[in-house]
């Protein structure tokens, strides 16, 4: 089963992202906060995407998707933002897609395809 490790700062938010992608046919691992070893996490379940809580100036997240990027460089990180000019920051800051929120789920669904082909998406 495709795996995608999902933080978010917003309960609310992680939720409704936790539920859409498992009816999509993903194993998904939420994460709340920033205080996770997401190196110990990624290296535990083998994720094949990461999204990441892109939150106001996006210090924090952007040296996580770093320390990321520096072990799994190949590993997909994508940006969760509602900043106006995330179609701009995303990609200098080492990430390789990004979503703006709120967020369409087929826009999401999209996105994700990117890294994880329909095709081998499993039924849940």
């Amino acid at each position: 089963m495709e795996t995608i490790i999902v933080q978010d700062t917003d309960s609310a938010i992680l939720d409704v992202l936790t539920q859409a992608l498992t009816m999509e046919g993903f194993q998904v691992y939420p994460v709340l906060d920033y205080d996770q070893d997401f190196i110990a996490l990624i290296k535990e379940h083998r994720p094949h995407v990461v999204m990441l809580d892109y939150r106001l100036s996006g210090e924090i997240c952007i040296e996580i998707c770093h320390k990321i990027k520096s072990v799994y460089p190949h590993l997909p990180v994508v940006a969760l933002s509602c900043n106006y000019n995330i179609d701009k920051l995303y990609g200098e800051n080492g990430f390789d897609a990004y979503i703006r929120k709120p967020f369409d789920l087929d826009l999401l669904y999209s996105i994700l395809r990117r890294y994880i082909p329909e095709k081998q998406l499993s039924t849940p």
